[in-house]
């Protein structure tokens, strides 16, 4: 096995030896799971999936698993391993198992091929910096120090994180000021993390973050690079924003077909199972939050209630699966959002963009034209230590959005975000791309010019009211004369 994997880089002789990873990344319904097939095929490879709701055994149909028949015979691993009842990974756990059965991979002669929807645990395997210390945690879903998990709630341990983001931001304030300069008073979420990340850690998110920032700096500096393995790949199978939404309703409709019902019915009944044991389960973590199950709750909760008739439990019905096609659509802006913004600027501080290929997969007729091919040559050029080509040369929609994100590094940097008010407006803004935007806007002016005619009539009142003074204490003292 080893020689066989050998093969692929004959140059080796010259360089220290090769320790590849494959990572395939992109939007629900544009290929990713049959681009990491391809290429573990061709290069004798096995796949790591970094999909958190495809951790979950027995919901194939719900969490998109690839079916069996379609994995070409190539090994799985973190798929349909996780039961009903568990949470879904924390990002430190994810990274270890991942990184360990890339060792294993590796091991056995093949190379790992990373794939997955949620981007940030294949964010967290593919780059080294980290925001806590190793071993303490990483980034979770927004970027956040992730801090260690502990079976007590924190908000019952520290109840002041169930409180209205007001009182948080004033906590905030008090503990790490300067995060609470950055987030929107009434952006509780990120006050909450915070404010969790000084209680769990002893620390200050701030300063968390800066040692970061330090630590990036540091590797570039030293030339190590921000890129856990040097020797990393990243494919965006990518497609037309019309195209892919026309897919996932598609998409929507051929899960119905296969058996979406019924796996939702049974996550409703193991619900059922467990109220009537008197055991609460957190609806709004793990599978239970998968898109398909959600929506279609309040379809079996009034089949469950007996209470609408037969038409309009049709109704809900299709009210429900309607929202599954939104929901799907909404997901998959979320993860083209990820890649173009974090994702990217990951791999633009790393001096590494040049190793991110996107693949439009909008026309699936074309599929070993546009994209098979095209990532077979650039892995092949990889392995055997040749220049890779353009990222930008491999399709007009790579062109373009690249070309985009590459005079969008180009500019200014923009300073680290903060929050700011305008007393004018009662508005508060977060980061300098709003603020700047509202200082140019309509309602601004406006109100600048509401704000010049009231001070203008408040100081002519003020005036008459001074003169007026002068006038009665004149005529107070003529009397007095």
């Amino acid at each position: 096995m080893i020689s066989f994997l050998r093969s692929f880089w004959p140059r080796q002789n010259s360089h220290s030896i090769m320790d590849p990873l494959i990572a395939v990344v992109g939007a629900t319904g544009t290929g990713k799971s049959k681009l990491a097939v391809d290429l573990a095929s061709r290069f004798n490879g096995e796949i790591i999936n970094g999909d958190a709701m495809q951790m979950y055994r027995g919901l194939p149909i719900i969490t998109n698993q690839i079916p069996l028949e379609e994995r070409n015979g190539i090994p799985h691993h973190l798929l349909s391993c996780v039961d009903l009842e568990e949470e879904a990974w924390r990002i430190s756990k994810f990274k270890s198992e991942a990184l360990r059965i890339i060792d294993e991979i590796r091991a056995r002669g093949k190379i790992p091929v990373l794939v997955g929807g949620t981007h940030y645990y294949t964010q967290s395997v593919l780059f080294k910096d980290q925001i806590v210390g190793e071993g303490e945690g990483s980034e979770d879903e927004d970027g956040a120090p992730e801090a260690s998990t502990e079976a007590t709630s924190t908000s019952s341990k520290w109840p002041i994180l169930d409180s209205s983001p007001e009182l948080m931001m004033e906590k905030l304030k008090e503990v790490d000021p300067v995060m609470a300069q950055r987030w929107h008073p009434k952006d509780g979420r990120k006050i909450r993390r915070s404010l969790e990340i000084y209680f769990q850690t002893g620390r200050r998110a701030s300063d968390i973050y800066a040692e970061q920032q330090a630590m990036k700096q540091e590797a570039v500096s030293n030339d190590e690079g921000l890129l856990r393995f040097k020797d990393t790949m990243i494919f965006w199978v990518h497609a037309e924003k019309e195209v892919l939404n026309n897919r996932l309703n598609a998409r929507v409709d051929d899960m119905l077909e296969q058996g979406l019902m019924s796996e939702a019915q049974t996550m409703s009944s193991y619900l059922q199972q467990k109220k009537a044991e008197g055991i609460d389960v957190d609806m709004t973590r793990g599978v239970w939050v998968s898109i398909g199950f959600k929506e279609l709750a309040p379809y079996f909760s009034a089949l469950q209630e007996a209470k609408l008739s037969d038409e309009e439990l049709q109704t809900l019905k299709m009210t429900c699966i309607e929202s599954i096609r939104t929901a799907t659509r909404q997901y998959g802006r979320s993860q083209i959002k990820w890649i173009r913004n974090k994702l990217w600027k990951a791999m633009s501080d790393a001096g590494m963009t040049k190793r991110l290929y996107l693949l439009d997969s909008s026309d699936v007729s074309h599929w070993n034209e546009w994209v098979a091919k095209p990532s077979e040559n650039i892995v092949y050029s990889m392995l055997n230590y040749e220049p890779t080509p353009d990222p930008k040369s491999y399709s007009e929609l790579a062109r373009t959005i690249l070309s985009a994100k590459e005079d969008q590094a180009g500019q200014k940097p923009i300073s680290t975000t903060e929050c700011f008010t305008c007393e004018i407006c009662q508005k508060t803004l977060a980061g300098e791309d709003q603020w700047k935007a509202h200082l140019t806007s309509y309602s601004h002016k406006r109100g600048m010019k509401s704000a010049a005619r009231k001070a203008e009539r408040d100081a002519y009142f003020q005036k008459r009211e001074l003169e007026s003074q002068k006038t009665s204490t004149s005529a107070e003292a003529g009397v007095e004369g």
